[in-house]
C-alpha cells in the first residue's frame, strides 16, 4: 500500500506497474467499500494494463478530514469551464460526488496519469461521471458497475436516507468481534453467498468507515439536486460510457441502470451501452470477476 496527499487528506492508493497500453484503468469503489474489492478483477486485468485503485476519502484506509481547512487549499488542477457551467457542478460540500471527483482528479495529476478509463461500482459509478465531465482530456471513457439511477421518487429515497441514516447509528465498533456476523454479509446485496473472506472485509469497512463521510456520502448524493442531475451529466458526455449490471441486483435494478445509460449517445444510438452479467447480484465484481474483466478488457482498446 502506498499513500498520497490529496487536499491536505492522505490517501490510501495500489499502483500496479505499466504496461503497453497507453491508458490506466482506474478503479472507485462503493458506500462503505473499499479498494481491495477490486483485486479480484484487477488481478486478471493487470498483466495487460496498469491498474490502479484507491481508498476515498473516509473510507477504507484513507483518512476522513484534511489537517487543513478545506476552503483555504488551492489546486491546480483544471476543471473544465464547459461542464461546471452546463451541468451546475458545486464543491460546497465535503462529500458529494463533485467534490470526490476532485480528489480523483488531483489523484490522477499527482500521479501523472494523462489518460485513464474509469471503472466505478455503485457510488463510485456516480463519481467516475463527475470526473469524467471534469477532466475531458484524461479521461477517455467510464465503465459503470451496478451503477444506474436518474429517476427521484420522492417517498422511496426518503425511506431509503432515513433507512440508511439509521443504519449508520446502530454500528458499534465491536460488531466486527461478534461471532459469526460475518456470514449475513456473505448473503447481503448479492446472487450468491460470497467467500466469507470478503464478508469479513465487508464487516471490517463498515465498521471503519468515518461516520461524517459515510452519513454525508449518504445524505449528498441521494438529494433530489442530484439525483435528477444525473441523465443531464450522462448526456453531456462526449466519452464512451458503458454500464454492466447484475440481473438480480436489488440495490440498483438493471430497469434504473438501463434507464440513466439511456441518456448517453451510444445507447440512443445502438443501445449497446448496456451488459447485464447472469446470476449477479450488486458486487458483480466479487460474484462474477471474470466476466467484469473480460468485458472490461472488450472494452477498453489499446
Amino acid at each position: 500500500m502506498a499513500t498520497i496527499e490529496i487536499l491536505g487528506v492522505t490517501h490510501a492508493y495500489e499502483l500496479t506497474a505499466p504496461t503497453s497500453c497507453p491508458h490506466a484503468l482506474v478503479f472507485i469503489h462503493g458506500w462503505l467499500n473499499s479498494r481491495g474489492y477490486w483485486q479480484p478483477v484487477i488481478s486478471r486485468l493487470s498483466i495487460d494494463l496498469q491498474c490502479l485503485s484507491y481508498d476515498m476519502r473516509g473510507f477504507g484506509e484513507s483518512q476522513s478530514q484534511p489537517e487543513t481547512d478545506f476552503s483555504q487549499v488551492q489546486t491546480s488542477v483544471s476543471i473544465a469551464p464547459s461542464s461546471s457551467n452546463v451541468i451546475g457542478s458545486s464543491f460546497d460540500s465535503f462529500y458529494t460526488p463533485a467534490a470526490y471527483a476532485q480528489d480523483l482528479a488531483i489523484l490522477l495529476q499527482q500521479l501523472n496519469i494523462t489518460s485513464a478509463w474509469l471503472i466505478g461500482h455503485s457510488l463510485g459509478g456516480t463519481i467516475a461521471l463527475w470526473a469524467a465531465a471534469q477532466m475531458p482530456d484524461c479521461v477517455k471513457g467510464v465503465i459503470c458497475i451496478n451503477a444506474g439511477g436518474g429517476i427521484y421518487l420522492k417517498e422511496a429515497f426518503e425511506q431509503f436516507r432515513s433507512a440508511g441514516q439509521r443504519f449508520l447509528q446502530v454500528r458499534p465498533r465491536w460488531l466486527s468481534q461478534i461471532p459469526w456476523i460475518d456470514l449475513l454479509f456473505t448473503r447481503a446485496s448479492v446472487a450468491r453467498p460470497l467467500e466469507r473472506y470478503w464478508a469479513r472485509q465487508r464487516v471490517i469497512d463498515f465498521v471503519v468507515a468515518d461516520p461524517e463521510a459515510a452519513l454525508g456520502t449518504l445524505l449528498d448524493s441521494t438529494t433530489e439536486e442530484e439525483i435528477n442531475r444525473l441523465p443531464q451529466l450522462v448526456s453531456q458526455l462526449k466519452q464512451p460510457v458503458y454500464f454492466l449490471t447484475g440481473t438480480q441486483d436489488k440495490v440498483m435494478e438493471p430497469k434504473y441502470v438501463r434507464h440513466l445509460a439511456s441518456f448517453h449517445r451510444l445507447f440512443q444510438y445502438c443501445g449497446d451501452n448496456v451488459i447485464e452479467i447472469p446470476d449477479c447480484g450488486h458486487l458483480a465484481m466479487l460474484e462474477q470477476p471474470d466476466a467484469v474483466a473480460n468485458h472490461i478488457r472488450s472494452i477498453v482498446e489499446c
